[in-house]
């Protein structure tokens, strides 16, 4: 029930949604370039199949310690700047320079090996990209009446998609236009190198555009809004308080946690193993293919791939809205799922490689759907003033399937998949349907009875 002296929010129009959601659009065309082209880079710096879960790890590690710190200080930063702002601007910094760092590791040899100084700028990418990434969810949370959020979390997420079908499609644009496919003094080829560096413009642009023209409301309208007193709205809390957040958090976030660790367990193993899976199981490579031709080829068709689930998903997420309305946000959420699983699962019969395409078209939905309907069933159930903590609190369960799959997802192929890496992918497809059955025994506050 509404408090007595809580006020409104007024209604955004789609354009101050799409201009405050807008960063999102380059945040994922990084994201893109780093889900669709980081295992190729780490195997061209000398990395072994197995090994790639150990170095994409560190990503997700640093990004579970740092989302619920940035989370408690976007909750309590009130400058000239922003709440939530200052956040976008500085992650987007640091990830423009670990994009156009990355791909030229291969010359910083007398600072680390090679191997090790592109897995260490993978960690600051990805680290770097969470900083900016949570205080948007918050944002659309701070900003949006309930009647919106749906509306305001898909469009976002139409704008995700922008972004990744762009970052995805751009190695194998470049090279259509002549860039080399071919590894250089870098180790890295030129088509995926500039890719890198468009990809840090983008970002930083994209940024800049929430950053300039979107606002957010200062403590005393905030306070009216969420029911709150303007001390409570500024009031000083410890570090310590996380643990505390952490041991209260809201059912729903618990019960949202099995959801999201079959989801992300599945997504990880497909962006770290896809295209050593397609150049082993479709394109019949053996041996050492890591930097032949034929392999960035694969790498190529992957991340073009890539870019049609995000295309799908750009389109999808502006249906979300309509489709909930008939089948429910768990039930959307559950549909969505589905179709991801049995669209992983299509790619161990594909012996045509233009065939992934049609894969892909399933993930497409569910990656839409994992965007932006776990949020939605989230904010309902979160605390006033919680939201950003609450925000990177729930990264811990993006965090944490992505740790325990690279800790033992190598070991699985290396050992019990006898290096084939298209089983990992059959795998992720049953635990996005297991996702899809277990997000209909979450409590939804926002339509279900308690």
């Amino acid at each position: 029930m509404p408090q007595a002296n809580l006020l409104a929010k007024p209604k955004m129009s789609v354009m101050q949604i799409i201009l405050m959601s807008f960063g999102f659009l380059g945040i994922q065309f990084g994201f893109a370039l780093q889900n669709g082209n980081t295992s190729r880079i780490l195997r061209s710096f000398g990395a072994d199949v197995d090994q790639l879960p150990m170095f994409w790890i560190v990503a997700p590690l640093v990004g579970m310690i740092i989302q619920p710190i940035i989370g408690h200080y976007s909750d309590r930063t009130w400058n000239k700047w922003g709440r939530r702002k200052p956040y976008f601007l500085i992650g987007a910094i640091l990830s423009s320079i670990a994009l156009v760092v990355l791909p030229n590791s291969g010359m910083l040899t007398s600072v680390l090996p090679t191997l090790w100084m592109g897995a260490g700028m993978v960690m600051i990418m990805d680290a770097s990209f969470n900083v900016s990434m949570e205080p948007f969810r918050a944002l659309v949370a701070d900003n949006l009446p309930e009647s919106q959020r749906t509306s305001g979390f898909a469009i976002q997420t139409f704008l995700i998609g922008i972004g990744a079908v762009v970052g995805s499609a751009l190695p194998s644009m470049l090279a259509k236009m002549g860039f080399s496919q071919e590894a250089g003094p870098t180790g890295v080829a030129d088509n995926i190198r500039y890719s890198f560096y468009i990809g840090a413009v983008v970002f930083m642009a994209a940024i800049l555009v929430t950053v300039f023209f979107s606002k957010e409301y200062p403590p005393e309208q905030y306070a009216q809004y969420h029911g709150q007193s303007d001390t409570e709205v500024k009031q000083k809390s410890s570090l310590l308080d996380i643990f505390k957040d952490f041991k209260n958090m809201p059912r729903t976030m618990k019960q949202l946690g099995l959801v999201q660790f079959f989801s992300w367990f599945a997504l990880f193993s497909m962006w770290v193993f896809t295209t050593d899976a397609v150049a082993t199981h479709v394109y019949g490579l053996t041996g050492d293919y890591s930097k032949s031709v034929e392999y960035n080829t694969a790498g190529n068709v992957v991340s073009s791939a890539f870019g049609v689930y995000n295309l799908v998903a750009a389109g999808y997420a502006l249906c979300l809205p309509l489709i909930a309305k008939f089948l429910g946000r768990k039930g959307t959420h559950a549909f969505s799922l589905l179709a991801g699983g049995f669209g992983l699962l299509s790619i161990y019969f594909i012996k045509d490689p233009a065939m992934l395409t049609y894969s892909m078209i399933g993930v497409g939905l569910a990656w839409a759907s994992i965007l932006a309907m776990p949020y939605v069933i989230l904010s309902g159930s979160i605390p006033a003033g919680k939201l950003g903590i609450y925000m990177g609190i729930f990264n811990f369960f993006i965090t944490l399937p992505q740790i325990v799959n690279g800790i033992c997802g190598g070991f699985i192929v290396k050992h019990i998949y006898n290096g084939q890496s298209i089983y990992a992918i059959v795998l992720a497809g049953f635990l996005l349907i297991c996702a899809a059955i277990s997000v209909l025994f979450v409590y939804d506050a926002g339509t279900d009875k308690k």
